[in-house]
């Protein structure tokens, strides 16, 4: 019987963050509701589509189809606030004269003015937090002004439900308030009318963050739904999820499973900075010698824009013990036998990943919510070594070489790996059936249908 009570899903156009809400999407539906997921222009042909049949998907404008120029910042999200409102406020206008009109909107919590638009045409909305709670309560702790700004060097900073945290553990967006002054507004403003919702949903589970989801549950009505990765590697409820569905990039699926086919257990290093970094030339250099010396099987993704900086005879001299690609498909990867660890730029997409699939990390943070994640991968779920940087900002050959071989050799590596196991089982428990993500997701359904 088809469903009719209808939900509009509105990520922020970039894979860290469609990936989680498209998961979303199919544990709603797979519990009853229709389920339209928008998409918008900008990213709508470079998806590769695979996606789930039991999702309607719909794209609007968000204007850049129109774009002639270069634009700042602050013209790319003023242009995408301006015109999302007005096409989801079309589309929603659309679907009202429907059989099956929508009753609710979940938007990224970078999109806080959505909830605006639902409630103008009769529609209730709760924001998705794509990222850690942990960043989130730093994030609100910013836009309530309790931190000073900018952060000192050498300072650290107490806040509630959190260990003590150095300047250099926190989001670069509050370290270095200059660089990128546009998006520290957007990343503030999640909690501009947080006072209004009736929901918060969370991209975590209530043990990988148990302290922190407490104390935000005692300011807002939060609920963990995470972790959003494909059901096959977690509780394997929903029948043929085995992937996200959307991609940006093409995968080189055959060449890497292939590959780690004939490497050993636990005996590769996995190596992969994510879609939107860039690593200056000397650090590229850094790390294939890192690679190279740890002696160690590696399977390093370097998008194609990025190949030109490696040495040039590295490919060459490393073809015995290395592969490096332009993508793979990052879930398959770490669920191999032959990984022994993943070194990542911790984003919060792949460190949920490596937990919920039980694989230790060595964590090279670059900017956003990553130094942040970093130290919670080190010292708080005991997952893994963060690398540090020399006095210039770069993480030699000799810190890569060394970390790589505490994680894949090292007694720390056996624990970090027990630890790991661990956090595999809890995220697991949390998506099951009667789990405390899974029964958050219930009581959001359930609301929703009676609504």
């Amino acid at each position: 019987m088809e469903s009719h009570t209808h939900i509009l899903l509105l990520p922020y156009p970039v894979q860290g963050h469609i990936n989680p809400m498209l998961q979303f999407s199919k544990r709603l539906a797979s519990k009853g509701l229709r389920v339209t997921f928008v998409t918008t222009t900008s990213v709508r042909n470079s998806i590769q589509a695979n996606a789930s049949s039991s999702i309607n998907f719909e794209t609007i404008s968000d204007g850049s189809e129109e774009v002639q120029d270069v634009e700042t910042t602050y013209q790319t999200l003023e242009r995408f606030k301006s015109k999302v409102s007005q096409s989801l406020a079309k589309l929603i206008e659309r679907h009202n004269s429907t059989k099956c009109p929508p009753k609710f909107v979940v938007y990224d919590s970078f999109l806080p003015w959505a909830l605006g638009v639902a409630r103008q045409h009769g529609l209730d909305g709760a924001p998705f937090f794509t990222q850690p709670c942990v960043v989130n309560a730093i994030y609100y702790h910013a836009y309530q002004e309790a931190i000073q700004m900018p952060l000192e060097e050498g300072s650290s900073i107490s806040l509630p439900s959190m260990p003590s945290l150095g300047i250099n553990d926190m989001p670069s967006f509050l370290h270095d308030t200059g660089s990128y002054p546009d998006v520290l507004k957007l990343v503030v403003n999640q909690f501009s009318n947080l006072q209004d919702v009736n929901w918060l949903l969370c991209n975590t589970f209530d043990k990988l963050e148990d302290e922190v989801v407490n104390w935000m549950a005692s300011h807002w009505p939060i609920k963990a739904i995470g972790p959003t990765i494909p059901s096959i590697y977690l509780d394997k409820q929903l029948e043929d999820d085995k992937e996200y569905g959307l991609n940006l990039f093409k995968p080189n699926m055959d060449t890497c499973m292939k590959w780690l086919d004939t490497k050993e257990v636990g005996s590769v290093v996995y190596t992969s900075f994510g879609s939107l970094a860039a690593l200056g030339e000397e650090q590229m250099k850094e790390i294939t010698w890192g690679l190279k010396n740890s002696n160690c099987n590696f399977l390093w993704v370097v998008r194609e824009s990025e190949v030109i900086k490696l040495p040039k005879n590295f490919l060459h001299e490393t073809t015995e013990k290395g592969l490096v690609v332009s993508w793979c498909p990052q879930l398959e990867v770490l669920d191999h036998k032959a990984i022994g660890c993943f070194m990542t730029h911790c984003g919060w997409n792949s460190t949920l990943e490596a937990l919920s699939l039980g694989v230790p990390m060595v964590a090279m943070p670059q900017w956003t919510d990553q130094p942040t994640n970093a130290k919670f991968i080190v010292d708080v779920w005991k997952v893994g070594v963060r690398i540090e940087l020399n006095e210039r900002g770069i993480a030699t050959k000799e810190e890569i070489e060394l970390c790589i071989r505490e994680v894949i050799e090292g007694k720390r590596g056996k624990e970090m790996k027990r630890n790991s196991l661990k956090w595999k089982k809890l995220a697991k428990e949390a998506m099951d059936k009667g789990g405390s993500s899974d029964k958050n997701t219930d009581e959001f359904v359930a609301k929703l249908a009676h609504s």
